[in-house]
């Protein structure tokens, strides 16, 4: 029974990470080294990370500077990003690329907002889910002779409990975004 819990905290924990992964990948008018995690440039035939090809660091608010350590590889940086879907059009000298985020119009902004609700409710059914796998392993447990009811309703009280606490840390992780979205 408290493998079953256990192992159901561990699934939602993962998930919320996740969701807080894919909120620091959304821009939000300021400049943010993790809108670049998913971008890779082809290096020497392998898909190789931003990140592990150059320094990447925050200028400016508005301003992400990249500097590769091999000048060789600049070009294929450019070619990268321009393809990926920031929307920013890098800016190169040759040795440094600098990305220069553009204010956010109040349209963008509302955009940007549903996207974080949906994210923030797609995250909520995975914990749903996660719940219900949980209930059914117990139940079949309660079928098999390991729990008796009074254990089964008391675990899924607790299954409910880890549920509830995480679905609150998804809003409150949703409200924060949100706001740092629609902030100027």
């Amino acid at each position: 029974m408290k493998e079953v819990l256990a192992k159901a905290e561990s699934k939602m924990n993962k998930t919320i990470q996740r969701l807080e992964g894919d909120y620091a990948a959304i821009r939000a008018g300021r400049a943010n080294p993790a809108v670049l995690d998913k971008v890779t440039v082809d290096y020497y035939g392998a898909p190789t990370p931003i990140n592990q090809l150059a320094a990447v660091s925050v200028t400016e608010a508005r301003v992400l500077t990249i500097q590769p350590w091999d000048g060789s590889v600049c070009r294929a940086i450019e070619r990268a990003i321009q393809t990926s879907d920031i929307g920013i059009n890098p800016q190169s000298d040759g040795k440094t690329i600098r990305l220069i985020f553009p204010p956010l119009t109040e349209e963008k902004r509302k955009e940007i907002v549903k996207e974080v609700s949906k994210m923030a409710e797609e995250a909520k059914v995975a914990l749903r889910s996660i719940r219900r796998d949980a209930i059914e392993k117990l139940k079949a447990m309660k079928k098999d002779g390991e729990l008796t009811e009074d254990d089964l309703k008391q675990a899924e009280k607790k299954a409910q409990d880890i549920t509830d606490k995480s679905t609150k840390i998804v809003d409150e992780r949703s409200q924060a975004k949100q706001k740092e979205v629609l902030t100027i």
